[in-house]
């Protein structure tokens, strides 16, 4: 078989069988891809562990078309969808490389960026409730913080999603798997003032004030919906204007949300849980920045000589 048939086939496998995300087979494409503009459309049984280490060389190499370069974390993802196609191959008994024979470089993550409360607090502080736009962006910047959800389940809710009595949701996440989201009474209360200023009968939870489209075009309103990159520029318009220097984006919140838990005393599971990793090595990138709040309580609580 052929490598370009082998990665249809398991591009489809990822979404039908493993549950896998759109977005998560769009990546793993590119990177197998890139597996082909290197060596061409080879036969799967001719992927070797020589063949491996010129193209990891050839990665590292890499150049786009504006002279930008993978990153090691990039290169890392690039094996790693390597060697899932691998373990497809060997369930399908299609002869090839053994995918334990491809070992993963070691990689060091980036400082996790959060904000501590009086930040938080600085941005809300920022934000003027004065008209529609104001009220949903205050809106935001709680449920953000509230609940931890990436931006892409944020941009996703619709009106009905949220019980704000209960205070509490369901969230499909990534690999489409659900989980429950809770959020506080603050949160809550900001989500109904905003949901009060609307006059309209639309879907999505957070609308732009915008009219991109005629609405007739889209009688669910989706033409409406903020996308990410708005969410994105919401979030930075009030970090610098609450005079916060750090690179602040929606991702930010959620490692603050994650940050804020383990600070006060959340267990690492209940954490993940929250966050939806499915692995409890993503949830320990934050147990490092809690290492400063471990020390102030080891100085206060513990009795030495």
């Amino acid at each position: 078989m052929y490598l370009s048939d082998a990665i249809v086939d398991f591009l489809e496998y990822l979404e039908v069988e493993r549950g896998r995300s759109q977005k998560t087979a769009e990546n793993y494409h590119l990177y197998l891809q890139r597996l082909m503009e290197f060596q061409g459309d080879i036969e799967v049984a001719k992927i070797n562990i020589e063949l491996v280490r010129k193209w990891r060389l050839w990665l590292n190499r890499y150049k786009n078309e504006t002279g930008g370069t993978l990153s090691a974390m990039t290169q890392s993802y690039h094996l790693i969808a390597l060697r899932s196609f691998l373990t497809y191959c060997a369930k399908r008994n299609i002869e090839t490389l053994a995918p334990n024979k491809i070992e993963l470089p070691k990689t060091t993550h980036k400082q996790v960026t959060f904000l501590n409360t009086d930040e938080i607090d600085r941005m809300l502080y920022e934000i003027k409730l004065d008209s529609p736009k104001g009220f949903r962006d205050r809106a935001i910047v709680e449920l953000l913080f509230s609940s931890g959800l990436r931006v892409s389940e944020l941009v996703n809710l619709n009106r009905d999603h949220i019980n704000i009595a209960r205070r509490e949701f369901m969230v499909r996440g990534k690999g489409n798997k659900d989980r429950p989201v809770f959020i506080s009474s603050d949160a809550a209360q900001h989500i109904q003032n905003y949901l009060e200023t609307r006059d309209d009968s639309l879907k999505p939870l957070f609308i732009s004030y915008r009219d991109r489209t005629p609405q007739h075009l889209d009688t669910s309103g989706d033409f409406r919906r903020l996308t990410p990159r708005s969410i994105q520029r919401i979030i930075k318009h009030y970090a610098l204007a609450a005079g916060i220097t750090k690179h602040v984006s929606p991702h930010t919140m959620r490692h603050s949300f994650a940050t804020d838990l383990l600070m006060n005393g959340a267990d690492l599971r209940s954490v993940q849980s929250m966050l939806g990793h499915s692995n409890i090595s993503t949830t320990q990138v934050y147990t490092h920045v809690t290492d400063q709040h471990l020390k102030e309580v080891h100085e206060k609580f513990h009795s030495s000589k």
